[in-house]
C-alpha cells in the first residue's frame, strides 16, 4: 500500500494557488513558504492528513501577522498597560503613522526643494498645547530625554537630587544610574521622607550643575513628609545660576482634574522650572516618546549635544506624536474619563449572556500615573482558570486575575469590539 505522505502537495505547486499568490505581498515570498514547510511538515508526521495540507495552509496564510506581536484586547481595567505597549494609539495617529510609513517631507521643504528642520510640525503642535514653552525638543524616551538632560546641562558635574526621588522604574532600571552614566555626580539632600529647600541650596557649590527634582509616579510616600516645591527650587536655583530640571513622567500638558497630585508640564514651567521632561507614551496618549520643554537656551543647549543625534525620533513617532497633540481626545483619555453608566450596562448585558456575576472593581491609570488612585467601577467576575484561555485565544484577552476570580473590566474596551469580546469569553468559558 502506498505512503499517503508520498501525496503531499508541493511547494511549488501550492505556490501557485490563486489564494496563496494574493499572500505575497502581505506576508512576503519567504514567510508563505515557510507556512508552507511547517504545513507540509505537519501532514509529514501524520499530525494533519494529506488533504488537510491545503486547507490549513490557507487557514495559516489567514491568521499570520507580519509581526510576532499579536494585537491584546485590554481587560485588566488599567489604562497604559506597560506589559501591553503602554498607551493604545488613537485613529488620527494611526493614520499618520501609516501615511508615514513611505516617503514623506521629512526633512525637504517642497516648496523651495531645500532640506528644512526635521520634525518641525510635530515641535509646532508641542508648543501649540503648552504654550508656557519657549522651545521643545523630541526624542525617543523618556530616559533618553533625562540622559541627555544630563549629558548636556550637567557635563561632568554635579546633580543635586532629593533621596526621597531616587527612583527605580520597571525591570530594575534605574534613574539615577541612568544620569549617573553621562559622567555627572550625583549630589543625594536630605532624607527618604523628608527634603527642604535649605537642603538643595546648602548643596550647591561650584561643581553644581543642575537642580534635578523627580515626581516618584510610580509609588507615594505618606505619613511624615516634606518636599521641595518647584517654585522654592526654581529660586534657589535662579539664585545660584543653575538650571532646575522637573522630570514630571506621566506627560499631562495641563492639569487633569481627575488626577489633581499629578504635575503637569505647563504648571511647572509656571513655577519656574528650566527644562520640563515627560513620557508622550502615557497620560499624553500618544506614541514612545521622550518630551522636553523648557526655556529657549536650555532646551537649544540639549538640542546641540551630540547625544541628541543617537536619540532623536523616527519619523513614525514624530507623525503619531503630531496627530495625537492636534487630535486632543484619544484612548487614554477616554478611558480615563470613561462613562460609568454606559460601561456598567454593557458589562450587565454581557454578563446576562454569559450567566456571569458583575462586581465593583477600581480600574487604574498605570504606567508610573497616579499612583494608588482608584478609578472606581465594575467587571465581570470569572471562575479563575478562565484566565489563560483567555489569554490565548484569538482574539488575545488580557483580565486582571484578584481574589480567587478572572475579572474582566470593559473600561478600556472600545464598545465596537464586545460582541468580539463576547465570542472569545463564550470560547473560554466552554474551553474551561
Amino acid at each position: 500500500m502506498e505512503d499517503p505522505r508520498r501525496c503531499i502537495p508541493r511547494t511549488d505547486a501550492l505556490l501557485e494557488l490563486p489564494e496563496v499568490r494574493q499572500w505575497e505581498e502581505s506576508l512576503g515570498r519567504r514567510r508563505v513558504r515557510d507556512l508552507i514547510r511547517a504545513t507540509q511538515e505537519a501532514a509529514r508526521r501524520a499530525e494533519i492528513a494529506v488533504e488537510e495540507v491545503e486547507p490549513r495552509l490557507l487557514e495559516a496564510l489567514r491568521t499570520s501577522r507580519g509581526s510576532t506581536l499579536r494585537p491584546v484586547i485590554n481587560a485588566t481595567g488599567v489604562i497604559i498597560h506597560t506589559n501591553l505597549g503602554r498607551a493604545p494609539l488613537g485613529q488620527a495617529a494611526v493614520e499618520a503613522v501609516v501615511q508615514a510609513a513611505g516617503y514623506v517631507d521629512l526633512e525637504m521643504d517642497l516648496t523651495t526643494g531645500s532640506r528644512s528642520s526635521r520634525g518641525e510640525a510635530a515641535r509646532a503642535a508641542l508648543r501649540h498645547r503648552c504654550p508656557e514653552a519657549e522651545e521643545v525638543l523630541i526624542v525617543n524616551n523618556g530616559a533618553a530625554a533625562l540622559m541627555l538632560a544630563a549629558a548636556a546641562l550637567a557635563p561632568a558635574t554635579e546633580i543635586i537630587i532629593s533621596r526621597g526621588e531616587l527612583i527605580e522604574i520597571g525591570a530594575g532600571f534605574r534613574l539615577t544610574e541612568l544620569m549617573a552614566s553621562t559622567g555627572a555626580v550625583l549630589r543625594e539632600v536630605g532624607t527618604t521622607n523628608r527634603t527642604h529647600r535649605e537642603d538643595y541650596a546648602s548643596a550647591i557649590g561650584p561643581q553644581t550643575g543642575i537642580l534635578m527634582k523627580v515626581h516618584p509616579s510610580n509609588y507615594r510616600i505618606e505619613g511624615f513628609t516634606a518636599e521641595a516645591t518647584t517654585e522654592e527650587l526654581s529660586e534657589v536655583a535662579a539664585a545660584h545660576q543653575v538650571p532646575l530640571v522637573v522630570d514630571i513622567g506621566s506627560g499631562l500638558l495641563a492639569p487633569e482634574p481627575l488626577l489633581p497630585a499629578e504635575p503637569d508640564a505647563a504648571s511647572m514651567l509656571q513655577a519656574g522650572a528650566d527644562v520640563v521632561i515627560a513620557s508622550g507614551d502615557k497620560l499624553l496618549g500618544g506614541p514612545q516618546a521622550g518630551i522636553v520643554l523648557g526655556r529657549s537656551e536650555a532646551v537649544r543647549r540639549m538640542a546641540r549635544h551630540p547625544m541628541a543625534r543617537a536619540v532623536r525620533a523616527d519619523k513614525l513617532t514624530l507623525a503619531a506624536l503630531e496627530a495625537t497633540l492636534q487630535a486632543g481626545q484619544n484612548p487614554v483619555q477616554s478611558s480615563l474619563h470613561a462613562d460609568l453608566h454606559s460601561v456598567r450596562q454593557r458589562t450587565e448585558h454581557l454578563a446576562a449572556e454569559l450567566d456571569v456575576t458583575v462586581v465593583s472593581h477600581d480600574g487604574r491609570v498605570g504606567g508610573g500615573g497616579g499612583a494608588g488612585v482608584p478609578l472606581p467601577g465594575c467587571a465581570l467576575a470569572l471562575p479563575e482558570a478562565v484566565a489563560p484561555a483567555l489569554r490565548l485565544g484569538e482574539p488575545a484577552v488580557l483580565p486582571r486575575l484578584a481574589e480567587g476570580a478572572c475579572l474582566v473590566d470593559l473600561r478600556c474596551v472600545p464598545v465596537d469590539r464586545d460582541a468580539e469580546l463576547l465570542r472569545a469569553l463564550r470560547h473560554a468559558l466552554g474551553s474551561a
